[in-house]
Order: C-alpha cells, then sequence, then structure tokens
C-alpha cells in the first residue's frame, strides 16, 4: 500500500482559534501565533465532551495506491472526505495486482463479530500465491486482446479483478480522519472494538502516522479518549 501526504493545512492551532471564536470573536485568530501546548486542556476538552466542529478547520490531502477492493470500503466514508481516483475509462490500467505475502493471516476463525484471524499453512500461502497470480494473468491478458481488437477502454475492463490496484486522491478533515480511524484501525485503546480488513488497516495506520505528525495534540486527545471521533 502507498500512502503520501501530497498537501496540507492541519495543525493544533486550527483547532483552537476555531473553538475560541464563541468566546474571543475575531480575537481568536490570534491562537495561530501562540504556542498550543498551553492549550492542549482544550483540545482534549472538547475531544473528551464531543465537540467536534473545531476539529473540521483543516485540511489533509493523500495520494494512496491500493487494490480495488480496498477503495470499496474506503469510499464507503462520505462525510468530511473528497475522492478523485484514476479511470479506467480514460487510461489502459497497469497490471499491479495484490498478492498477500507471509505476514497476512490467511484462515478466519469464528463467526462474524467474534472471529479472528490466524496464520495459514505453507501450503495454504503457496495456494494462494499461485491462484491469485494465476486468475490476475489470465484477465488481464483477456483485458488486452480486448483493447488490441479496438474494444472500449470502459468495456474492457470489466474482466479485471478486485486485486487491481488503482490510485487516488484523498482530502479529508481531522474529524473525518478520526471517524474513518475508528472504524479502519483495531487498536488498544479504542473504547469500540472494530474488526477491519488487515489491507485497509494498513493504509490507515500510513494516514494515521501522517496526521499524528501534523496535529499531534489533536492526536493524542484523540488516543487519551478511546479513539472515538467527536
Amino acid at each position: 500500500m502507498t500512502v503520501e501526504l501530497v498537501k496540507h493545512s492541519a495543525a493544533d492551532t486550527d483547532v483552537l482559534w476555531a473553538a475560541r471564536v464563541s468566546t474571543a470573536g475575531e480575537q481568536s485568530l490570534d491562537e495561530l501565533s501562540k504556542d498550543p501546548e498551553r492549550s492542549k486542556g482544550l483540545i482534549n476538552y472538547l475531544m473528551r465532551d464531543r465537540h467536534g466542529s473545531p476539529f473540521e478547520h483543516n485540511s489533509m490531502t493523500f495520494f494512496v495506491s491500493a487494490p480495488l477492493f480496498v477503495f470499496r470500503e474506503f469510499h464507503r466514508h462520505r462525510v468530511g472526505w473528497s475522492y478523485n481516483e484514476e479511470s479506467g475509462r480514460y487510461r489502459e490500467l497497469e497490471p499491479v495486482f495484490y498478492v498477500p505475502d507471509a505476514s497476512r493471516k490467511l484462515v478466519q476463525q469464528g463467526r462474524p463479530g467474534k472471529y479472528e484471524f490466524v496464520e495459514g499453512a505453507p501450503e495454504q500461502l503457496k495456494l494462494v500465491e499461485g491462484a491469485m497470480t494465476a486468475s490476475y494473468e489470465q484477465s488481464y491478458a483477456a483485458y488486452q486482446e480486448m483493447l488490441e481488437a479496438g474494444v472500449a477502454r470502459e468495456v474492457a475492463r470489466a474482466t479485471l479483478p478486485v486485486g487491481l490496484y488503482s490510485s487516488m486522491y484523498a482530502t479529508c478533515n481531522a474529524r473525518s480522519l478520526m471517524h474513518f480511524l475508528g472504524l479502519r484501525t483495531k487498536h488498544e485503546l479504542a473504547k469500540v472494538p472494530s474488526f477491519p480488513q488487515r489491507e485497509i488497516e494498513m493504509v490507515a495506520e500510513r494516514m494515521e502516522a501522517e496526521w499524528a505528525r501534523l496535529m499531534p495534540l489533536t492526536h493524542a486527545a484523540f488516543n487519551a479518549n478511546g479513539r472515538v471521533a467527536p
């Protein structure tokens, strides 16, 4: 998975001036020149009592490259997100496909809501690698055959599987990102348990690392209050 922060306007001070306008009016902009450490208690209060709107006055744009099945889950997050994805209608798609490595737990045990994943046997990993590779090669060959015969890209792409990599720009604010992280990461500090698919969790972890660097006080308050979006 690839996650790159390509542009941003995001800092802990954005939370502070947005919150303090309620009592200080335009003087709240003075927070931009002050050390946010002096007001980390306010950030924690807003997070704890779920006063969420001050966490929306910032922006982060990520470039994400991941399999299509990851994007299908990702695009369920609509509030506070904007997406632009590469199009199989307008460009020939590259033969880049997802094959899990040995670190990916392959076996599901239990029922939905109670299940867990455990390590697969070497022969299971070998089967996964072989079956996926063969399927990808066959589907991409059919795709190429149709393109060479003059079939439109938007028709030929229907043969390609969800393991194909795509790329997109995804823009969000801290509040919408926190909601995403609450659902798409499994974390020991979370008040509400989550059971994300590992591949989208890998994307979420990389996004969280970038956000934590930009807004460390907000990130710390998120963790301290159970990783629940305000």
